[in-house]
């Protein structure tokens, strides 16, 4: 029989003090069935990111953490977005495998057992899939669902209802490390990975406490990374909308010119001059924006920024990387 993994649980928090000791709870009594059971090793922990949080979050995460060796924390030198928060706790984790779950409790965390289960029959990443999204509004889910739809219709390789939510074992950690992007839309480049993979499902909850950190406007601009990082259909896009308002256009241009020259068929030279100009240039101009959005993540992409720099570290065992992310103080 193998040896039961130790794992690391990734807590990607923002100003979180309003959720952050249930959190710790109920991802404690987790680790402590798991060990019981033998389905992980002693060693697994939390691993708490802070990412840039302007709350009690990193005091609060300070307090548990000397309290409980199994909560660690990680602290970025300033607010570097949920995705990049993410990945900090991921590569400076030096478990078996790694597991990324919101601090909000929408996400089951009993589905972690299922996940580190997949894990040892040989899945090298597990996707969490919400079965249900009974708790969100009709408005929400309508737009999250159209969201995965999009995705799939402009070529993304996407899992459906599946947000940041998953297992990585070691080796996809290792793979994922390759991709170098800055524009970072991690349920896209994870598909990428090919390795084995499995599907675990669970019912989404509402939001234990505090405030969602995705509104409206952080939700669609995200879609738009995810759009614009994996796919040049939009590019296309626009090419065949101008194409066919070209040919509508030329079609206008010759029927003026016909009742032009026809006797007793006067054009008046408004409509058929302002409605082109005015349609063609709101086409320019959209295209022009789609143009630049690709040229802006060209931009810094090939400046290659870092990604992160991690300010503090609390707890044993986690690893410094010095790129991405530089340690100035551990405790």
């Amino acid at each position: 029989m193998r040896t039961p993994p130790i794992i690391s649980i990734v807590v990607p928090c923002y100003n979180e003090e309003a959720v952050l000791s249930e959190t710790v709870l109920r991802l404690g009594a987790l680790l402590d069935r798991l060990e019981a059971a033998c389905v992980v090793s002693p060693g697994s922990h939390v691993i708490f990111v802070d990412d840039g949080s302007r709350d009690r979050t990193w005091p609060l995460i300070l307090d548990y953490a000397s309290r409980d060796a199994r909560m660690r924390g990680l602290r970025l030198s300033r607010n570097r977005g949920h995705q990049n928060a993410v990945l900090a706790g991921m590569f400076n984790a030096s478990s078996d495998a790694v597991v990324t779950i919101d601090a909000d409790l929408q996400d089951d965390v009993d589905a972690i057992e299922k996940m580190v289960n997949a894990y040892r029959d040989g899945k090298d990443v597990v996707y969490g899939v919400r079965s249900s999204r009974s708790s969100d509004t009709f408005f929400k889910r309508w737009t999250a669902e159209s969201y995965y739809r999009v995705l799939a219709l402009f070529g993304v390789e996407i899992v459906f209802n599946h947000a940041d939510y998953r297992l990585m074992s070691r080796r996809a950690l290792a793979a994922l490390s390759e991709f170098s992007e800055v524009n970072l839309f991690l349920r896209g480049v994870v598909p990428q990975i090919g390795f084995e993979s499995g599907v675990v499902e669970y019912a989404r909850s509402e939001r234990f406490a505090g405030e969602s950190k995705y509104p409206l406007k952080k939700m669609l601009a995200l879609a738009w990374q995810g759009v614009t990082s994996f796919s040049v259909t939009p590019l296309r896009f626009i090419t065949g909308i101008g194409t066919i308002i070209s040919c509508v256009s030329f079609a206008l241009g010759a029927w003026a010119l016909i009742m032009a020259l026809l006797p007793g068929h006067t054009v008046p030279g408004w409509a058929s001059t302002v409605i082109p100009i005015y349609v063609l240039g709101g086409v320019q101009l959209i295209g022009i924006g789609v143009v630049g959005e690709y040229v802006g993540k060209t931009y810094f992409e090939v400046k290659r920024r870092p990604r992160y720099f991690v300010s503090e570290v609390v707890g044993e065992g986690l690893v410094a990387h010095g790129r991405p992310g530089d340690v100035d103080n551990q405790r």
